[in-house]
């Protein structure tokens, strides 16, 4: 398998009828969705990660947000079950996918769900958010699945948000980040580095000291630049407004960015 693969999948033309579940609806530029996507999937491959694409699902509004339908720990994806019935027809395009690049497949059960965006890997430990989504028995039947392969799991309640990583990530030495803490419960979590901007919270890392975020979050791209950070800052704002983020769309799948940071 290629050493850097990215999975990416194209917007439906109908994503402005996806789910919107804290946000307001607003209106949705489809052509302009296509663009920033095709904007975005050029920064990873400029990172040099190889783009791999899900098939294309029009009659799927929700499904570029990939990154809910798989979680990929080392050479195990985990195919997710999403919270959302409508959205479990995306996961088999990524399966085609997984399979195809030569990975172990398993997956979430009935009655489990699971979402990806609400798994955050910090080195060998995963973080899982218990909310909308997710629930107990999706995160038990993961832990069961990684456990094995030396992961640890630790769950974190939700509060008013619709994914773990819509509240926090972690930037390339595992430091977590968040706009506003007070959407989940902290407790099970280490230290976290609070940023001026909710769009702020979100990144994706993609090797030595570079990550990827929104150009949504100018104050936040300069702290991080400041701080020595490489950012690449890429406008989303058609996917934002249907409560994604840059985390939701792509699935990092290899190498593990780092020994004791994040990797997805």
């Amino acid at each position: 398998m290629t050493d850097r693969v990215a999975l990416v999948r194209r917007p439906s033309s109908r994503m402005a009828d996806g789910i919107v579940t804290f946000g307001e609806r607003e209106a949705v530029d489809a052509a302009l969705a296509v663009a920033q996507h095709e904007a975005y999937v050029d920064a990873l491959r400029g990172a040099g990660w190889a783009i791999h694409e899900v098939a294309p699902a029009d009659d799927l509004p929700d499904s570029a947000f990939v990154e809910d339908t798989v979680v990929v720990c080392g050479e195990l994806a985990v195919l997710a079950r999403p919270g959302a019935p409508e959205r479990r027809a995306e996961v088999g395009g990524t399966e085609e996918v997984v399979r195809a690049l030569g990975l172990e497949v398993a997956r979430i059960e009935e009655p489990g769900t699971l979402d990806g965006g609400d798994v955050l890997t910090v080195g060998r430990t995963l973080y899982v958010g218990r909310g909308g989504r997710t629930n107990e028995e999706g995160i038990r039947r993961l832990e069961e699945l990684v456990a094995p392969r030396g992961f640890r799991v630790v769950t974190v309640p939700l509060r008013d948000v619709l994914h773990l990583k819509s509240a926090i990530t972690a930037l390339p030495d595992g430091t977590i980040i968040a706009a506003d803490p007070s959407l989940l419960d902290t407790s099970p979590l280490p230290a976290i580095r609070t940023v001026p901007e909710e769009a702020g919270s979100h990144v994706v890392p993609l090797g030595g000291d570079t990550v990827l975020m929104a150009a949504s979050a100018p104050r936040t791209a300069e702290q991080l630049a400041d701080a020595g950070l490489d950012v690449v800052a890429v406008d989303i704002g058609e996917f934002e407004k249907m409560e994604g983020c840059v985390t939701c769309l792509s699935v990092l799948v290899a190498p593990r960015v780092s020994a004791s940071g994040p990797s997805g």
